[in-house]
C-alpha cells in the first residue's frame, strides 16, 4: 500500500517491511546466519552427486596444498586445515583486514557411501576437487524375477 503526505513524501508499508527485515536479520548476525548458508562458514562448498558419484568443489584461497587434510568414512567426508595470519611488514600497519586466519574444520554427509581407495582431489587456483565415487556395494542391485 502506498500513501502520499501532503508534503508530497511517499510512504510504502512494503519499505517497513524491508527495513524490519533488515533489522532482524542484523540482529541474528551474531548467531552466523546468511544466505542459506552460515555467515563465515569456511571453506565456502558445492556439491553435486549422480547415481554414481560426488563431486565437492571447495574455495580454499590462500591455503597451501600441503595444509589440507581430506578424509571419507562412510558417507562423511571432512575437510580440514588452516590458512597463516598475514602479518604487515616493518614499518606498515593494518587499515583492514577481513582475510580469516587459523584453523577449520567442515564435515559433510552424502546421499550415499564413498569408496575412499577411489576418492581423487585436485587443487587449482584456490579451489579443491574431491572427486567421491560411490561404493559398489552401496549400489542398488538389480534382481531378475523368474517365472514359475
Amino acid at each position: 500500500m502506498l500513501w502520499t503526505w501532503p508534503t508530497g513524501r511517499t510512504w510504502s508499508t512494503w519499505d517497513d517491511l524491508g527495513r524490519l527485515q533488515r533489522e532482524v536479520n542484523r540482529l541474528f548476525e551474531p548467531f552466523g546466519t546468511s544466505g542459506g548458508r552460515a555467515e563465515g562458514e569456511f571453506p565456502a562448498v558445492n556439491i553435486w552427486t549422480n547415481a554414481d558419484t560426488a563431486l565437492l568443489t571447495a574455495e580454499l584461497p590462500g591455503v597451501a596444498p600441503e595444509a589440507i587434510e581430506v578424509s571419507v568414512k562412510s558417507d562423511t567426508v571432512t575437510i580440514r586445515g588452516g590458512r597463516e595470519l598475514e602479518a604487515p611488514g616493518k614499518g606498515e600497519s593494518d587499515v583492514r583486514q577481513e582475510r580469516g586466519a587459523g584453523s577449520f574444520v567442515r564435515s559433510f554427509s552424502l546421499p550415499f557411501v564413498v569408496d575412499g581407495q577411489k576418492v581423487t582431489a585436485q587443487y587449482r587456483l584456490g579451489v579443491l576437487q574431491l572427486t567421491l565415487p560411490r561404493a559398489e556395494d552401496d549400489k542398488p542391485k538389480r534382481i531378475a524375477v523368474k517365472a514359475g
